[in-house]
């Protein structure tokens, strides 16, 4: 089964929660980036940062400090800046219209209940649970439902 970053750093913090977990990717996003600092990584490392700078993020963080690349540290710095107080969302790798439906699976409503209830088309609503599969790397509704009820979707 194929996982993403954030589910392999949840599923490795769960069994060894001591383990200090360094991201490297691509992917600059605001969700992606706080994905990553809730489910525990210590440090998110752009591709492309040079090997000197990777060597010393590895020794922080097995020090047990954090660390960000600079471009990372600025937007976190400027997005706690302006933060308002809001809740963050459960499973921010989702749309609002993706938990909502998913929060209604939880409830252990069908497909085609979700359509009547969000006025969708049954064709979106297939969409948009399969959407949710794929961004929870999950196989199935009931491995969905475990996860919306263990984060209190119901």
């Amino acid at each position: 089964m194929r996982m993403n970053g954030i589910e392999a750093t949840r599923r490795i913090l769960h069994t060894s929660p001591s383990v200090g977990v360094l991201v490297l990717t691509m992917y600059e996003d605001d969700n992606s980036v706080f994905a990553a600092m809730r489910t525990g990584a210590r440090g998110y490392l752009l591709k492309g940062v040079d090997q000197v700078e990777v060597l010393r993020a590895i020794n922080a963080v097995n020090s047990g400090e954090a660390i960000f690349s600079p471009s990372i540290a600025r937007r976190l710095i400027h997005y706690f800046s302006t933060l308002e107080q809001t809740v963050s969302p459960v499973f921010p790798e989702l749309t609002e219209r993706e938990r909502e439906v998913l929060t209604l699976i939880a409830q252990g409503h069908t497909n085609a209940a979700i359509a009547e209830k969000l006025v969708l088309s049954p064709k979106t609503v297939r969409n948009h649970v399969s959407t949710i599969f794929s961004k929870l790397q999950v196989a199935s509704r009931a491995e969905a439902i475990i996860r919306a009820r263990d984060a209190g979707l119901t």
